[in-house]
């Protein structure tokens, strides 16, 4: 269950497809733990922005922004400023929580003796996966940077983004290396 998420676009009137008197206020966003997308009704009064951070749970001491979770959305019904801002928070996403993702450069196995599961991200071929492979037999990855270093691999976090934009787009792939089903 998604506790944080990142607001991608704001909608004061709600959707335009929606018919009828009343249109409530909606938000877009993306959870940061199972990257799901999501579309939320805010409460009365919360000031959203893209970008921004929030709570779908209440806390103890602060009510979360969010009223509730009107549904899960696909990529396909995001708005354009949504997908446009998609990148950035996922970018985000994964720097705050880079642990759980440079343990997939140090920890992503091989499938068979001719795919890795580090091929997968879009950029990376047998070379690059080969070095990744090797280095890190010497000494796990600490950072990002230490990544970009030691293999020359030039912005690993935009690789992690690009690949779970892919999958939040519903590539077809039998694959899934961040983003649930």
């Amino acid at each position: 269950m998604e506790q944080y998420a990142r607001i991608l676009d704001v909608l004061p009137n709600g959707r335009q497809t929606e018919h009828g008197f009343h249109r409530e206020p909606l938000a877009l966003a993306v959870g940061d733990d199972e990257l799901k997308l999501f579309e939320l009704v805010p409460r009365a009064g919360a000031a959203l922005a893209a970008g921004q951070r929030i709570s779908l749970l209440s806390e103890p001491a602060t009510a979360s922004p969010i009223d509730h979770v009107r549904r899960r959305l696909g990529y396909e019904e995001l708005t354009v400023a949504a997908r446009a801002e998609l990148p950035g928070a996922l970018e985000a996403i994964v720097r705050e929580n880079s642990p759980r993702y440079l343990r997939f450069f140090n920890e992503a196995p091989a499938v068979s003796r001719r795919f890795h599961l580090l091929e997968l991200l879009p950029g990376i071929g047998k070379k690059t996966m080969q070095q990744i492979v090797d280095e890190r037999r010497r000494a796990p990855f600490a950072s990002f940077a230490e990544l970009e270093a030691r293999v020359g691999l030039k912005g690993p976090e935009r690789l992690v983004v690009a690949r779970i934009e892919q999958e939040l787009s519903g590539v077809d792939d039998k694959y899934r290396l961040f983003v649930a089903r």
